[in-house]
């Protein structure tokens, strides 16, 4: 693999400063040697104060390995409620704010539109933001933002319509605002499980967790692909310096989920992705009573002992850090007061993540109100970090009167620290932060040039602007970068370079077969396989030229080639595709990723079939099933997994034939347990977490995800095809019947037990 250096330049005008700055940037990351561990053993504070601390004091509470230090960028009184934060090709800051989060235990006006996103500043250059104005006001708890040129776009919760915002006059509040994105719906899944996102990946599509859809931005809009087999992830999203993405799922306990392939492909999830007794396990320094779980969440030394809010992840892809920080899994675990760092493995194609630190983490703190909700890799090449700094974390769903951590809440006196935030950037001992941007006024061939840059923010947000701007004049330029041939300046330009060139090239509509088909002999492993994902247009349309270059390539050394060689030929027409497929399996019957992938691109297919099922049934009941198919995959799918039979995890039961939902089974039962939740054993079996009560949703949501699960999970699939259409309206749940359950329960505040449904629900 090459190395990510900086080594010079191919356009003749490249100004000599910017190389010798790279450069020195490069050899201070490689000559910064990490310290081993931390200064001290971890030790666990027995009781920890909630009082809330300056953010002079919290610095103080944070525990790291030897030669990493915190320092504020921004707090209270310029931020509050920082859930967000997006940089635009100047290194102006602007910070998602969601202001009326949890202000009480009763979440009192949580829905008000008050909320704003602020635009903040450093102009001093010291790393601090000493400049700050309100850039967009009265939203409604704001949760996803993206830099696009000179606009930023915004979405709100409750909504799927996306807008942008621009400051046309240069005083930092935005006076433009357009839709670019418009839906009617209501997003009505309660505000932990609605999406984030808007993640520009290497591929050039734009990716938002929960929903089954990800964007392309053209001419000035955002034009939506559908995702056959759903997204992925609940709060966060980030990718690697090759377009992996990486999710998690907060709900199911997943500190990590969908980074085997893209989700465009089809959902695919090893079991052993990393063991979950040692990666699910958390280390804390201090006890940790305001778990939602309760006490089986906690050690004997009642610190939290698995993640149950993994949030907020990255892949840290700077040059001021020690150079072993590169590539690594950043993510948050706010319930713990911690950030885990973990090392990526990419074993036969195979990827899995471990612990970096053996019962350790790599920041925790002492300080109870430190809430991180998102990590990034900044401009200046340091890690950034968004933490909400208040008392009460989980939404208001599992706060309720008889829940168990509103007395846990009121006690430590949490729900009164709010209307703070802190903005941190992860610094090291010799190391000083690199230089601020100014893509927005520089022109696109200088832009170029930060295609190599060792800092993976500058090499995202060059190709971004580049294929904002759609300028066709570098493209020559481009194909020269792709190809890995020496320019100007006699220097070979590095593997990410080319793969950058390569996908910037298509974001202009600008690739060249020719390109493609001798990127696909580079000596990298990862621009061969870049090459062949860009390809797949060709694929699609029987390019015989390009077929019979993948045949050549089904004895690759790499097995993130071959991987893709399986999943790009999916979308290919012809015998020999299918041939190419059948023969790199058959001479690696060993490989799991291989098997895994075949499995996962046959049920996607099958997934494109799934209406056939539904054909006999009534419109309105057709509709029914596909919206409560939505459902189940962006919400329940987190504890129970996609196919209904739960997660590794074991965070929840399977749903398959299961006595509760099976199609002849009670449907009052189901929908009590829907409407108030379930808590205890199930057939003997503990489960770490109750599931939650959904009574906030209308009776069509709760109509709609029952009849998902009761004609797709409970009907056996051998009897799929036997139910006679006069039936099988009867599997379905009404809207009037939920509500008929809802009204002879409307007194209940606590979750079901079985041994009650048992009786009749009373």
């Amino acid at each position: 693999m090459k190395k990510t250096l900086l080594k010079g330049f191919m356009v003749a005008v490249l100004p000599l400063l910017i190389i010798s700055c790279k450069n020195s940037s490069t050899t201070e990351q490689e000559n910064a040697g990490e310290a081993e561990g931390f200064a001290s053993p971890r030790k666990v504070i027995d009781n920890p104060s909630p009082v809330h601390l300056s953010p002079e004091e919290s610095l103080k509470t944070f525990r790291l390995p030897k030669g990493y230090h915190l320092e504020v960028v921004a707090s209270e009184p310029m931020i509050k409620e920082p859930v967000a934060i997006a940089w635009d090709g100047n290194a102006k800051m602007y910070v998602a704010q969601m202001e009326t989060y949890m202000q009480d235990v009763n979440a009192t006006g949580e829905q008000d539109s008050i909320s704003r996103i602020m635009l903040l500043e450093d102009t001093n250059g010291d790393g601090k933001m000493d400049k700050s104005s309100v850039f967009i006001n009265k939203l409604r708890l704001p949760r996803m933002i993206l830099c696009v040129g000179k606009e930023l776009l915004v979405n709100e919760t409750n909504t799927y319509t996306i807008n942008a915002y621009k400051d046309t006059n240069g005083d930092g509040i935005a006076d433009q605002k357009r839709v670019v994105y418009k839906s009617d719906a209501v997003d009505t899944k309660n505000l932990e499980h609605q999406r984030s996102g808007l993640d520009w990946n290497i591929d050039n599509w734009i990716y938002v967790t929960v929903d089954p859809v990800r964007f392309r931005y053209k001419n000035g809009m955002l034009q939506a692909d559908s995702l056959v087999s759903g997204s992925n992830g609940q709060w966060g999203l980030t990718h690697d310096n090759y377009g992996r993405l990486f999710f998690s799922r907060g709900g199911a306990e997943n500190a990590g989920s969908g980074f085997q392939i893209n989700p465009a492909y089809g959902q695919l999830e090893f079991a052993d992705a990393y063991d979950d007794s040692t990666f699910g396990a958390v280390w804390p320094i201090i006890k940790t009573p305001d778990v939602q779980g309760g006490a089986k969440r906690l050690r004997p030394d009642s610190t939290l002992n698995h993640f149950t809010a993994g949030n907020g992840q990255s892949i840290f892809r700077g040059d001021r850090l020690p150079k072993s920080l590169q590539g690594d899994y950043l993510i948050d675990e706010p319930v713990g007061r911690i950030i885990r760092r973990a090392k990526v493995h990419d074993k036969d194609g195979k990827i899995t993540l471990t612990n970096a630190y053996n019962g350790e983490e790599f920041i925790s703190s002492s300080d109870m109100n430190f809430r991180p909700t998102n990590t990034y890799t900044g401009p200046d090449g340091c890690l950034y970090i968004v933490d909400m700094n208040r008392g009460i974390i989980q939404e208001g769903e599992w706060t309720k009167e008889g829940s168990y951590l509103r007395p846990q809440i009121q006690r430590l006196g949490l729900d009164k620290n709010k209307g703070y935030g802190r903005i941190y950037r992860l610094v090291y001992d010799g190391m000083q932060p690199g230089p601020k941007p100014h893509m927005l006024d520089e022109p696109t061939s200088q832009l170029v040039t930060y295609l190599e840059h060792p800092n993976g923010w500058w090499r995202d947000n060059a190709q971004k602007e580049i294929v904002l701007r759609g300028d066709q004049s570098v493209v020559p330029l481009l194909k020269q970068i792709a190809l890995g041939e020496q320019g100007p300046l006699k220097e070979k330009p590095s593997a990410l370079g080319q793969i950058h060139a390569l996908w910037t090239l298509d974001g202009l509509g600008a690739t060249d077969k020719s390109v493609l088909l001798k990127a696909m002999d580079d000596e990298d492993a990862q621009v061969r396989k870049a090459a062949i994902w860009i390809s797949e247009p060709y694929l699609r349309n029987g390019d015989e030229e390009v077929i019979n270059k993948l045949e050549k390539m089904e004895g690759d050394d790499s097995y993130d080639v071959r991987t893709q060689l399986l999943l790009s030929l999916n979308y290919a027409k012809g015998d020999k595709a299918k041939t190419i497929v059948k023969n790199v399996l058959a001479k690696n019957p060993e490989v799991e990723m291989f098997a895994a992938v075949e499995r996962t691109l046959e049920k996607n297919e099958a997934v494109k079939t799934f209406g056939k099922r539904l054909g006999s049934l009534e419109v309105a009941d057709r509709k029914r099933v596909m919206d409560g198919a939505n459902i189940f995959r962006s919400l329940c799918a987190s504890c129970h997994g996609t196919d209904g039979k739960g997660l590794p995890t074991k965070i929840a039961p399977s749903l398959v034939d299961s006595g509760r939902l099976a199609f002849m089974g009670s449907k009052d039962t189901i929908i009590n347990i829907v409407l108030h939740g379930l808590t205890g054993p199930l057939n003997g079996q503990k489960y770490p977490v109750d599931m939650p009560p959904m009574e906030s949703n209308n009776d069509e949501w709760v109509a709609s995800v029952l009849s998902y699960v009761r004609y797709n999970l409970g009907v056996p699939e051998k009897y799929a095809g036997m139910i006679p259409p006069q039936y099988q309206s009867q599997i379905l749940v009404r809207p009037e019947e939920v509500k008929t359950v809802r009204a002879a329960t409307a007194g209940r505040n606590k979750p079901w037990t079985m041994e009650e449904l048992k009786k009749g629900g009373k």
